[in-house]
């Protein structure tokens, strides 16, 4: 007899050995029919898989967690099928799941092209008509070389050569398409419904420049049409907000090949840089922070002790002068140190706060970078608490009250926290990261707010707070973090005296709200599609007349905004009032103000807003009172 136990705690006896889908069929057609797979004792299985014994198990529908995956991960070998039936001899190489969808990359004569892809999106429709049985068998590693060298599969035979002799290997096959995977895969293909295929790239094998050339194929897959369309919807969101294009357009700032992964900032785009630093300058102030300045380069010996040389070398830039080795700055964290061991410090004078908006050199590679999102040249709003085990509690919640503030502050109200375990690469021993860890949790208890935890995600010298900010259209942004770290301030000397006069190393705490202000910036802007609110934006008024004979007063209008702090300018071209006004609203200028004899003779100013609206005619004072109190934080 063999039992089953469900997720409700009841249990199903059978007496002969069933499959996952036996099971889902006991129980009703309706579960059945919705079988994707099964987690057997925990462990995700196909829904074919036999059970012999008695284990707990949990059938897997589109709503189970688990779904998504295996949906796009058997969407990657329909994709696949579908590229050797219309193109044989194509070759198929490796297809992994990505986020929000899945590659696979290909061998073939030719690079594939866009044309290509609807008539293999087509031929993927067809087979999933077909609702062919996905039937998983396994094999050794070299009949498995052999099988594939076989049917002209050299790259996937290579992929399984370099796998251990003794390890069995699992096929999938549907109908004639047979591939290596570990699985688990939809029982047939009639299961996938909601794919599109996205575009395509190169990619050479395993990586390397010096290997051949392939074709990677990219697609999306989901759960179902609703969620496919809004992806799409998303997408085409993003393609209109994107920053680098709206940058170009706004004239913000560019970027050129002699300077990769770094920012050319121009006056509209640095007013706007401006404006987010005074404002975080303003949180320091208020928060306590003692604003400080560190060198950019340092001795590779300060970087040795802090545990970067063996933990982050790979990501950072190193040059030498009369024979010593020097490190650009990737983190301004050993400085701020250095700062605190200038000067003795008694237990009564913690908590003790630096600020720095420090700029770092991380040596990213080439293909991550993206506009001024990913850059290898950046500034950071970053803030380091130096404090006792007490105070840890105190500082992590208050930080966290301060985060949420600025980020509404922005127009972000959809904030995710998560924790960011010990990775395996790390100082210290398991005993501080327990310490650590449970510190920032005992802290977002105390604040009140639930996380999400992160295994593996943590710096090498601590676990952190994220902060994930979703924006209007619903894309999620890591930002701010709070990392706790007992272990750099031991490594670099780092001590107070106690209240009994014995020396301490203190704790400290890593935090940034905004995080790179570059990155943040790109995000405000696809935020808000360049609509930034007239706090934020880089001209916030521009002046014009109807004709010359009113050019003075609108000199007049400008330099009195002007005086009061306002980034207003003065059109004063020859063109129309129409032009204008639609040439300043693409510039996505808060306000126009016109200004004909009627506004000259009463001091005042006709009001139009980018959006189209009239506001009519106002005094100036109205006016500038009205925009200080939008700009106002």
């Amino acid at each position: 007899m063999i039992e089953i136990t469900l997720p409700d705690g009841s249990k199903r006896p059978f007496d002969h050995p069933v499959s996952v889908q036996d099971v889902a069929a006991s129980i009703g057609a309706g579960l059945a029919k919705a079988t994707l797979a099964g987690k057997v004792d925990g462990r995700l299985v196909d829904a074919s898989f036999p059970i012999e014994h008695d284990v707990s198990l949990e059938i897997v529908t589109e709503k189970s967690p688990e779904a998504l995956e295996i949906l796009r991960h058997s969407t990657a070998h329909l994709l696949a099928q579908a590229v050797q039936r219309l193109y044989p001899g194509a070759q198929v190489t490796i297809g992994p799941v990505i986020d929000n969808g899945f590659y696979y990359d290909f061998a073939y004569e030719r690079p594939f092209t866009p044309e290509d892809l609807e008539k293999i999106q087509a031929e993927m429709e067809k087979i999933v008509k077909e609702a062919l049985p996905v039937t998983r068998s396994v094999k050794s590693r070299d009949d498995a070389v052999a099988f594939f060298r076989g049917i002209g599969e050299s790259y996937k035979a290579e992929i399984i050569a370099s796998i251990p002799a003794n390890e069995e290997l699992s096929l999938y096959s549907q109908g004639e398409f047979t591939d290596l995977c570990r699985g688990p895969h939809v029982p047939n293909t009639g299961k996938l419904r909601a794919f599109k295929l996205m575009k395509v790239a190169g990619a050479y094998w395993r990586g390397d420049s010096n290997n051949a050339m392939l074709t990677r194929i990219y697609g999306t897959a989901w759960l179902n049409d609703k969620d496919l369309k809004a992806y799409l919807h998303q997408l085409e969101e993003a393609e209109k907000r994107d920053h680098r294009k709206i940058g170009k357009a706004l004239d913000l700032f560019h970027q050129q090949e002699e300077g990769p992964g770094m920012v050319f900032w121009h006056p509209r785009g640095w007013a706007i840089w401006q404006q987010v630093e005074q404002y975080m300058r303003g949180v320091y102030r208020k928060s306590g922070y003692q604003e400080v300045r560190c060198p950019q380069v340092l001795d590779v010996s300060l970087w040795k002790k802090s545990g970067h040389w063996d933990n982050y070398a790979e990501n950072m830039f190193f040059t030498e002068s009369e024979k010593h080795t020097y490190a650009l700055k990737p983190m301004n964290c050993p400085g701020h140190v250095q700062i605190f061991n200038a000067g003795l410090h008694s237990y009564r004078d913690l908590p003790i706060r630096y600020g720095e908006f420090g700029g770092c050199h991380r040596n990213e590679p080439s293909g991550a970078l993206h506009g001024i999102m990913r850059v290898r040249a950046f500034t950071q709003d970053d803030g380091h608490v130096f404090c006792t085990p007490e105070q840890i509690e105190p500082e992590v919640t208050a930080f966290h009250q301060q985060a949420m503030q600025v980020y509404g502050d922005f127009g972000f109200d959809n904030i995710a926290l998560k924790i960011a375990l010990r990775p395996d690469k790390r100082i210290g021993s398991d005993e501080v990261w327990d310490k650590a860890e449970e510190a920032l949790r005992a802290a977002l208890r105390a604040a009140g707010v639930a996380w999400e935890e992160l295994p593996g995600e943590g710096a090498f010298y601590g676990p952190k707070i994220e902060y994930h900010m979703k924006d209007s259209i619903g894309r999620a942004w890591q930002v701010g973090t709070m990392q706790v770290d007992f272990m750099m301030p031991e490594r670099l000397g780092a001590e107070y005296v106690d209240e009994h006069s014995q020396r301490r190393h203190p704790v400290m705490l890593h935090r940034a709200i905004v995080g790179s202000m570059e990155r943040f910036i790109g995000i405000l802007i696809e935020h808000h599609a360049g609509l930034l609110p007239p706090w934020l934006a880089p001209v916030q008024a521009v002046v014009f007349s109807i004709t010359d004979a009113q050019a003075d007063y609108v000199r007049e209008v400008t330099q009195a905004l002007v005086d009061k702090g306002f980034r207003v300018e003065a059109d004063l071209r020859n063109e129309k009032v129409g032009y204008k006004i639609r040439e300043h609203t693409l510039q996505k200028v808060p306000y126009l103000l016109v200004v004909g004899d009627r506004e000259k003779e009463s001091g005042a100013v006709s009001v139009r807003t980018r959006s189209g609206e009239d506001l009519g005619s106002m005094p100036l004072a109205a006016f500038a009172e009205r925009l200080g109190a939008e700009t106002r934080r």
